[in-house]
């Protein structure tokens, strides 16, 4: 079995040719294209502002709609609770309309026991 010994040595320099092969790629990348470009750099800028603002409207008529469409999203929301909220408060009132009804027939039940069992109570 062979025995590997870490040498820091060995790592900062391969840390060094790895930063300095990234540091003349760049440079040599960026000449490339500073010689290569098919426009001046003021056309290019003028290209740059003009997407810019391309963006920006693009972003601000989109904001616009996205708030139009909560607005009307909030509006109709409002809508169906206002017509749920009528809806509720019909059968609560029909329930408890049923619930009045059905109390006065217990009693009027209860009352025709009374009687019964008082009448039962006389003749015994």
């Amino acid at each position: 079995m062979k025995n590997y010994d870490f040498e820091p040595m060995e790592a900062t320099n391969a840390a060094k040719h790895v930063l300095t092969g990234v540091l003349v790629g760049g440079l040599i990348g960026a000449t490339t294209m500073w010689l290569l470009a098919p426009r001046s750099g003021e056309e290019t800028r003028n290209d740059l502002l003009d997407k810019a603002s391309e963006l920006r409207d693009r972003t601000t008529d989109t904001v616009k709609d996205t708030v139009g469409t909560v607005k009307d999203t909030v509006s109709q929301v409002k809508s169906r609770a206002g017509h749920l909220r009528g809806d509720v408060k019909g059968k609560a009132q029909d329930l408890k309309s049923i619930g009045q009804d059905l109390l006065v027939e217990q009693l009027d039940r209860a009352a025709e026991a009374l009687e019964a069992a008082k009448k039962a109570v006389k003749e015994y």
